[in-house]
C-alpha cells in the first residue's frame, strides 16, 4: 500500500532541495532516516520532518510496519515565486525570485521490483551483431573509428631521467 506526504510552499529554491531529496529515493525509511540526520544542507531538516510525517501516516492511519516501508518517490516540485525587486543603478530595477517548493513523499511497503539489466555484449560477438545495436548515423562513426584505430601505429615516448 502506497502512503502519501506533501509539503507545499517550502521556502527554499527546487533545486536545492533536489539534492537532498537524491539522496533518499529508493531507500529504506530507516537509511533514509539516518542520511538525512547527518547531511549538512538546509534543506534536509524539512525533507526528514516531511519524511517522519509520512511514517507517522503509515503507522497510524495504516498500521503498517515501519520496518518494511520505503521510499517508493519523492519529487521536490518548483511552486509560486514570489517577486521583489532591487534597485540598481540610474534609477532602474533589478528583478529578486523568491522561488518555493512543493515537495511530495510516496511510501511503499511492497517489495521493491528489480529491472532485469541487460547482458553486455561478448567479445567473440560477430560484427554483423555489432553493428545491429548501433543506431544508424552511429554505424558510420564507430566503423571509421574502428579502422583509424587498426591503421594507426602505437607510439612510445621515452621521458628524460627525472633527479
Amino acid at each position: 500500500m502506497d502512503v502519501h506526504a506533501s509539503l507545499r510552499h517550502l521556502r527554499m529554491a527546487p533545486r536545492k532541495v533536489r539534492l537532498v531529496v537524491d539522496l533518499v529515493r529508493g531507500r529504506s525509511v530507516s537509511d533514509a532516516d539516518t542520511r538525512l540526520l547527518f547531511v549538512k544542507k538546509a534543506a534536509a531538516r524539512p525533507v526528514l520532518k516531511l519524511l517522519r510525517s509520512a511514517i507517522a501516516n503509515a503507522e497510524h492511519n495504516f498500521t503498517l510496519d515501519r520496518s518494511t516501508l520505503w521510499v517508493k518517490t519523492i519529487a521536490a516540485d518548483s511552486g509560486v515565486t514570489l517577486k521583489r525587486s532591487r534597485p540598481r543603478a540610474m534609477g532602474s530595477a533589478a528583478p529578486i525570485r523568491k522561488r518555493t517548493t512543493h515537495v511530495t513523499i510516496v511510501l511503499s511497503d511492497e517489495p521493491k521490483k528489480i529491472k532485469s539489466q541487460k547482458s553486455p555484449p561478448k567479445a567473440d560477438q560477430p560484427l554483423a551483431e555489432k553493428v545491429k545495436s548501433l543506431r544508424p548515423r552511429r554505424i558510420s562513426l564507430w566503423l571509421k573509428k574502428s579502422k583509424q584505430n587498426s591503421e594507426t601505429p602505437v607510439t612510445t615516448y621515452k621521458l628524460p631521467p627525472t633527479t
